[in-house]
């Protein structure tokens, strides 16, 4: 088991270990979750994920058309976990959250049209927009 909390510890989450799904998302909405250039998630299946502590839920609407619903601590802010409406048995987990250096790399890197140019991610699979493959230019 490994763990993910908020940055004052009031809302954790205790995980199966690592997971074989991180994923890179340079969508704007992730950039202004984490106020960095992209966000990065592992994601597990909803029933291995056992939640301690209060959070707040905050709902967007995805670039797909269904809902996000990304889950902070109400007392520091830090945003631990989301669902959305296409994975409905998935839960993310911002890798930020787990705050182990040595956790896996992404195998993924998602809606790179909004990727910052000087980022790179290397040995992922790069997607330009969702789930489809870049197109080479």
């Amino acid at each position: 088991m490994i763990g993910a909390r908020c940055r004052c510890g009031a809302l954790t989450l205790s995980l199966p270990g690592p997971s074989g799904l991180v994923v890179a998302c340079h969508c704007i909405d992730c950039q202004r979750r984490t106020g960095a250039p992209f966000g990065v998630g592992a994601f597990y299946p909803a029933d291995g994920v056992a939640i301690s502590g209060t959070s707040r839920e905050y709902v967007r609407t995805a670039a797909s058309g269904g809902q996000v619903r990304s889950y902070f601590c109400p007392e520091c802010g830090s945003t631990v976990y989301w669902k959305a409406d296409n994975l409905p048995a998935m839960i993310g987990v911002a890798v930020g959250a787990i705050a182990a250096p040595n956790y896996p790399a992404p195998i993924r890197s998602v809606f790179e049209q909004s990727k910052h140019a000087w980022v790179e991610i290397s040995g992922a699979e790069h997607f330009h927009q969702g789930s489809a493959p870049k197109h080479s230019k």
